[in-house]
């Protein structure tokens, strides 16, 4: 039994390691964006709109394309410490949700404003964030990052947004390895139904459900899966939102 124990706990270490959290650290750089406040960070790519009531708060970071993958890493979280810079660097390191894209800007040079040009694995950060590791007339320092598994409050959020046959539902505060990459649906009258990445971490279904119990599950990068049954009842509407199960 103890043997049993032991294989099973280094396996899913192994996996998690496999699928990119818990592993070691990697180089990157590392600016920062949206004011003081972190107002200018709301909205983004990942489509989680007010991140203050969403839960994200200003612990987020916008991704350079190396890392962001089309939307696919929404919602992973990274640690991050300013490395190499004894002049502007600050001890100690930060948890932060990724939750926005950092564009390329193929008019500048990769190492003169092009920070998020291709190949270069770079974070954007909320400025109050990137300020617990750098000083702020750094502007950009080099930093190291590893995948850390995500650890929320509550259960995962479902909102539903669309029309009759075509909702649209924004995924949120989702543990574990964060990032979604799977949906399925279903009716109190329906089979599971797979559903589709819209952009970020907003899934879509074209069937007709109104009045219809729904449930979810939902799948992270990791390969892990949780099922929320009957999250929504059958007098869900658009524009609200239903807590699952978490991972």
């Amino acid at each position: 039994m103890n043997f049993l124990w032991i294989f099973l706990v280094a396996s899913l270490s192994m996996l998690r390691t496999i699928h990119g959290y818990a592993g070691g650290w990697s180089s990157a750089h590392a600016t920062f964006y949206g004011g003081g406040d972190a107002s200018g960070t709301m909205g983004g790519a990942c489509g989680y709109g007010n991140l203050y009531s969403q839960g994200y708060g200003t612990s987020t970071a916008a991704l350079s394309s190396a890392l962001f993958n089309n939307g696919v890493t929404c919602g992973a979280c990274f640690e991050i410490k300013c490395v190499n810079d004894n002049r502007w660097c600050l001890p100690g390191s930060i948890i932060v949700t990724a939750t926005n894209f950092c564009p390329p800007n193929h008019a500048l040079p990769n190492n003169a404003g092009g920070w998020c040009n291709p190949p270069l694995q770079h974070f954007d950060l909320s400025q109050p964030i990137f300020q617990h590791i750098a000083h702020y007339k750094a502007g950009i320092v080099p930093v190291q990052y590893r995948r850390v598994a995500c650890r929320k409050s509550g259960g995962i959020r479902f909102t539903m947004n669309g029309h009759s046959y075509f909702n649209l539902v924004l995924i949120t505060n989702v543990g574990g390895a964060g990032d979604v990459v799977s949906v399925s649906i279903k009716g109190s009258r329906t089979g599971w139904q797979p559903m589709s990445r819209n952009w970020g971490q907003n899934w879509q279904s074209n069937s007709y459900l109104n009045g219809q119990a729904l449930s979810f599950k939902v799948t992270t990068s990791d390969g892990c899966s949780v099922i929320s049954i009957n999250v929504a009842p059958p007098n869900w509407s658009f524009g609200r939102t239903y807590n699952g199960r978490q991972f």
